[in-house]
């Protein structure tokens, strides 16, 4: 499946303690036993809810998106509105929009219902075009994050 990705000149990874990392909070940050919560397979995190800082679930964590050249997560795929998957909506959200909530094992994002539902979305069949500037540029902006690449 294509999702947008090409060769044209990749982002540059952001410097660790960078503010595009997405913050842990909860009591499970720091267990004794296993790999996480810091490190962890990508699977563990798909099918977790997202929710805004008011409780409200915007949707599902559907796929998480590598900037391969980098190594660096780009984005998560969040799902919603549909019904067993059929008919999401889907966005791209940048990844240190996103805020790992151990203790509730789901993600919080700092926006309203309101203003996702007005965000620039895609279909599962019709995904953007993720390495273009421009596109990542406005993502970022909407969201208030600066570009993971810088």
């Amino acid at each position: 499946m294509d999702h947008g990705r090409d060769s044209a000149t990749p982002p540059r990874a952001a410097a660790a303690g960078s503010p595009a990392e997405t913050r842990i909070v909860g009591s499970g940050k720091k267990s004794g036993t296993g790999p996480g919560p810091e490190i962890m397979a990508a699977a563990t995190l798909e099918g977790n809810d997202v929710l805004n800082l008011s409780g409200e679930k915007l949707g599902t964590l559907q796929d998480i998106m590598i900037d391969v050249p980098s190594g660096r997560i780009a984005y998560a795929v969040l799902a919603r509105g549909g019904v067993m998957g059929i008919g999401d909506k889907l966005f791209a959200i940048p990844w240190g929009a996103l805020t790992l909530d151990t203790d509730r094992k789901c993600f919080l994002l700092d926006i309203d219902l309101e203003r996702l539902r007005n965000a620039a979305g895609f279909d599962k069949d019709n995904w953007p075009r993720m390495a273009d500037p421009a596109w990542a540029a406005a993502v970022h902006e909407y969201y208030g994050q600066p570009p993971y690449w810088s």
